[in-house]
């Protein structure tokens, strides 16, 4: 692989990124994965605030065992308890993707690493026990990718 940076004070505000390859690469691809994540990063959240009534919290991704929305509002559930955050739903997903967060059902996102145990439930839905104790389901439609997850080790973020 070749790199070519132009430095220069006449170029666009803005960087431009141009690829050239014969064909398409897992190594093109995981080039542009890594820009778009880089991309996400700059514009995510830093860090998570978790409220519980007066008190603020702030919270690592790593002690969150899942998210989830009801009534219009978003909560993470840790250990400690559950405690309610500012964000939505889709925004939490992208920012705990890179943490080895993925969804459960279309209300839900959990961390792969902190599950503990499964169990099947006979609706075919997948009833997922936590470490903390707490526990939550995958709806049949998410099963697949969660199985796919858990056989690939987590993505990209072990590498």
């Amino acid at each position: 692989m070749k790199i070519k940076i132009d430095i220069d004070p006449q170029n666009e505000d803005t960087p431009v990124i141009t690829i050239q390859a014969q064909e398409w690469s897992t190594e093109v691809e995981a080039i542009i994965r890594h820009l778009k994540e880089l991309e996400t990063a700059e514009t995510a959240p830093k860090r998570l605030v978790g409220t519980d009534g007066e008190r603020s919290v702030i919270l690592q991704p790593q002690d969150i065992d899942f998210v989830y929305s009801t009534n219009r509002k978003v909560y993470a559930q840790t250990a400690e308890g559950i405690l309610e955050l500012k964000l939505k739903l889709y925004e939490l997903e992208e920012f705990l993707g890179t943490f080895g967060f993925i969804r459960f059902s279309k209300s839900v996102i959990g961390n792969v690493d902190q599950i503990k145990r499964f169990e099947l439930s006979f609706n075919g839905n997948l009833c997922v026990f936590f470490k903390s104790g707490a526990k939550e389901y995958v709806t049949r439609s998410y099963v697949h990718h969660l199985r796919n997850q858990l056989i690939e080790g987590g993505g990209n973020r072990d590498k």
